[in-house]
């Protein structure tokens, strides 16, 4: 598909599944909402992020398919400290891609920094990928995250 076409107006559907899953993702992720997270992606999806090399000790930040990525989010929403935290202001799309920021300065002092790109196929998030910036990064090395 060429350029000028992914910016069509007949994207619409696409853009609100993308704005969909942008406030679904949140919601589960708040609630820490296990079914309702896992029922965003496809069964075949991959995520990718150095928290799974941090929390899994496994030699990729790559887990594929729903069953791993199920572990992932258990261990995450069961370690998930104070500074993993939602403060966002909006989201950029073209339908089949989706990303957001995660700032580290908020107006309740400082979060995780952090980029998320989704890429969406038939409405649910095919892959994840998940960007850390200075301050997350120094929490995972200073050995955050880990078992409360």
């Amino acid at each position: 598909m060429n350029m000028k076409n992914r910016f069509h107006s007949d994207n619409r559907p696409a853009i609100e599944t993308a704005r969909r899953i942008y406030h679904a993702w949140d919601e589960a992720l708040g609630r820490k909402d296990l079914e309702a997270s896992l029922a965003l992606y496809a069964e075949d999806c991959t995520l990718e992020s150095p928290l799974v090399r941090h929390l899994l000790g496994a030699a990729s930040g790559v887990v594929r398919g729903k069953a791993d990525l199920r572990a992932f989010v258990e261990e995450v929403f069961r370690t998930q400290p104070p500074q993993r935290k939602r403060d966002r202001h909006g989201f950029f799309t073209d339908g089949t891609r989706l990303i957001w920021e995660y700032p580290r300065v908020t107006a309740d002092g400082e979060q995780f920094d952090l980029v998320e790109v989704m890429e969406l196929e038939d409405g649910l998030i095919q892959h994840h990928r998940v960007y850390w910036g200075w301050f997350g990064l120094k929490h995972l090395q200073e050995g955050g995250h880990r078992d409360k």
